[in-house]
């Protein structure tokens, strides 16, 4: 019997809440997670969740999508700590969570980051898709390839709410518009998982296999909801 295929939204450093969410997802060798991207930055855990999502990768299949908050860490880590745009949108929280003194300037915090997770950084993937999903950060450019779509489109692009359904017929899962009620966005042809879990509201999960969400809390919340009671 195959495992689950469990798509993870915006994590945002948000490490206890991933703790939460992983231990009721109980995840086993034969599931498949997919992270949708934008696991670093703005919340209080980045080096907690890469650690986290180190050992998930040993667990069972983990397929992880860059998301524009990786895309800045990565370049911030090429350019120097000091890189205004990564330390303004969250990079800030970032290299906190790598400090060993309160003390320690940030080019101390930036060479307190592991190889291993610099790698698996790197090791994360433009887009992803399955015989019936398509799984992306941001957004798809309409009528262009997948293969041939731009990282502005694929990272940075946030959903406009008049997406029309892909042209293959499969269906689109996304992160980085951020939904202001903590409630998974659900549409035609797309559902978006990005539920503002460093403002305090959710982060999501969503089993492609029975339709649920399943959405835990900094704070230590956790629930479960029927994606059919959202559309």
């Amino acid at each position: 019997m195959s495992g689950r295929t469990l798509a993870i939204g915006d994590i945002h450093g948000c490490d206890t809440a991933l703790n939460v969410l992983l231990s009721e997802l109980r995840l086993n060798a034969d599931d498949t997670v997919v992270l949708i991207g934008d696991i670093v930055d703005r919340g209080p855990g980045t080096r907690q969740v890469i650690d986290r999502l180190l050992e998930v990768n040993e667990t069972c299949r983990l397929v992880f999508i860059r998301g524009n908050h990786e895309e800045m860490m990565l370049d911030a880590l090429k350019r120097g700590p000091l890189e205004p745009t990564w330390l303004r949108y969250g990079g800030q929280e970032a290299l906190d969570s790598y400090a060993g003194d309160d003390e320690e300037s940030p080019t101390v915090r930036y060479e307190r980051i592991p190889a291993s997770h610099v790698d698996f950084l790197n090791s994360s993937k433009d887009s992803w898709e399955t015989e019936t999903e398509i799984f992306v950060h941001g957004n798809l450019e309409p009528h262009i390839a997948l293969e041939d779509q731009e990282r502005e489109w694929l990272r940075w692009t946030r959903l406009t709410g008049f997406e029309k359904p892909h042209p293959s017929g499969k269906r689109v899962l996304c992160g980085h518009t951020p939904q202001a009620d903590g409630l998974p966005a659900v549409m035609e042809g797309w559902v978006c998982l990005d539920t503002w879990a460093y403002n305090g509201l959710y982060l999501t999960c969503l089993d492609l296999d029975n339709n649920m969400f399943y959405q835990s809390q900094q704070s230590g919340g956790f629930r479960a909801l029927p994606l059919d009671d959202l559309e």
